[in-house]
């Protein structure tokens, strides 16, 4: 995720283009949309993992200020690009395997 080139502000797309990996917009929009809950997922997993270093079982007065290192990383993951920016990166590049439901059926 991290390797990606993608501009944190949102863009405005051309519906042609997002439609044309799935025939249908509102696939596409459910493609990108689960995609994106993926990257969120594992963006909170690996953001709590980092924080949980400065977890302390117990607190004390000298213990409750602000950790600089913390704040850092807290920043760091604020000013990455939304996970729907990412997912739909992704979708435009053909990068998401998607499967429909429909061809599990028939094939």
């Amino acid at each position: 995720m991290k390797d990606q080139k993608v501009s944190p502000s949102a863009e405005a797309r051309n519906l042609k283009d997002l439609e044309n990996g799935t025939g249908n917009i509102y696939m596409s929009a459910v493609v990108i949309a689960k995609r994106a809950n993926q990257i969120s997922q594992s963006i909170k997993e690996e953001l709590s993992n980092k924080l949980s270093e400065f977890a302390s079982e117990h607190d004390n007065l000298e213990e409750i200020h602000e950790n600089r290192e913390q704040i850092e990383i807290s920043a760091s993951y604020e000013k990455m690009p939304k996970p729907t920016l990412l997912a739909t990166q992704e979708y435009l590049n053909d990068k998401i395997y998607y499967r429909l439901p429909d061809e599990d059926a028939q094939g």
